[in-house]
């Protein structure tokens, strides 16, 4: 069974003007390549999408809550409102046995960190793409936001998330 490929938050108002994550010309291309490369090879495809509220860039039909790039026939869409992508939402139930997870997207100490944990904890195989996940600075502690992502790939890891390079990720 191939694994599946599961994007989360991959929307406009992380990637695009006016506030995008600092690396977002760096990890853009890696998830599109990811994206096209599980495509071909018959990956299982989930989009995750963050939900935001009235004050957020992601609030529901505006332009920051549309994803990047768009599901094609077959591929899923979870909508959530929290950092863990399976609480209060359909995502259990889209993989109910245990599979591998291809990891990748916004932001590094938020949702993928939560979703990822939650996954392992369910049983699940994670593998996490290394320069395919961001986030911002962290203003308070003066951390940049490669920085806050290497710490969070290291948190990850210790918990049992692979973290692999893009050039390595099997989908079959």
């Amino acid at each position: 069974m191939s694994a599946v490929l599961l994007l989360i938050d991959v929307q406009r108002n992380m990637l695009e003007a006016p506030e995008p994550v600092p690396e977002a010309a760096l990890v853009a291309p890696v998830i599109e390549n990811l994206l096209v490369r599980g495509r071909a090879e018959g990956a299982r495809v989930i989009h995750v999408r963050n939900n935001g509220t009235d004050d957020d860039p992601d609030l529901p039909g505006t332009p920051g809550w549309e994803l990047v790039h768009s599901p094609r026939p077959g591929e899923e869409v979870v909508d959530k409102r929290q950092a863990d992508a399976f609480e209060g939402t359909g995502l259990a139930e889209l993989l109910p046995e245990p599979t591998t997870l291809i990891v990748a997207g916004m932001q590094s100490d938020y949702c993928v960190r939560a979703t990822s944990l939650a996954a392992v904890h369910r049983g699940h195989h994670v593998v996490l793409v290394k320069g395919a996940h961001a986030t911002y600075d962290d203003p308070d502690e003066k951390i940049p936001a490669r920085a806050v992502s290497t710490e969070i790939e290291q948190e990850l890891a210790a918990a049992g998330v692979r973290i692999v390079a893009p050039a390595d990720v099997v989908y079959s």
